[in-house]
């Protein structure tokens, strides 16, 4: 496949997503699950982030040590289903900022279709990591990151749950250069575009609206 593509097989996140996957599991129990998953991938996903030296004390002696800039990391997930793995990135670093993409899928040409879009200032000193459970088409995902090009961040990153090769392929074809992070390449589309296994729709299974 095209692009570069992080596959999180970590045993823990694969025991939850799967567990996440059932269709007997609640609301209540999969949402926790994301969330869960979500602060175990913000492991992953922020791996590489910069570290720059501070000088502190130990109850011992002062020492050097390292720490990341938190305020230079800014959370984006796409609503509605990506604010069920916003809390669990926020977990693992409490101090970045969150910026909001506000899309929807038209049913008829399943095109993405922008409703809201608000980020941080200085978003070129920013790394921008975007967040939605599922890469299907990839039309939202692709919308998105197109979106968040124009205030120029430093980086951008993109984080699902779930993702197939037709999601990948369309995503990498728009930008070649964006990393995506999944725990999971699912097998293909259904005529719906909904992925197979899969888990269903994010949102619906998140807030129990279906």
């Amino acid at each position: 496949m095209p692009g570069d593509v992080h596959v999180i097989d970590h045993p823990l996140v694969q025991h939850k997503l799967t567990l996440a996957r059932r269709k007997e599991t609640s609301t209540n129990t999969f949402r926790r699950l994301l969330g869960e998953i979500a602060a175990l991938m913000a492991y992953e996903v922020t791996r590489d982030v910069p570290l720059h030296e501070v000088a502190i004390e130990t109850p011992l002696e002062p020492m050097v040590g390292k720490v990341i800039d938190g305020k230079k990391l800014v959370f984006v997930p796409i609503l509605r289903a990506g604010t069920g793995l916003l809390d669990g990135f926020l977990s693992v670093v409490p101090g970045a900022r969150v910026g909001h993409m506000g899309l929807y899928r038209d049913p008829a040409t399943l095109n993405a279709v922008e409703y809201y879009f608000k980020m941080p200032h200085d978003m070129h000193e920013r790394d921008a990591i975007v967040l939605d459970p599922m890469l299907a088409t990839g039309h939202s995902a692709t919308a998105a990151v197109a979106r968040l090009k124009e205030v120029r961040p430093r980086s951008i990153r993109f984080v699902c749950l779930v993702s197939c090769p037709e999601g990948i392929e369309a995503f990498h074809a728009a930008h070649p250069e964006v990393s995506i992070y999944t725990a999971a390449i699912d097998r293909q589309l259904n005529e719906h575009a909904y992925i197979l296994p899969g888990l269903g729709d994010a949102g619906d299974r998140i807030f129990g609206t279906k």
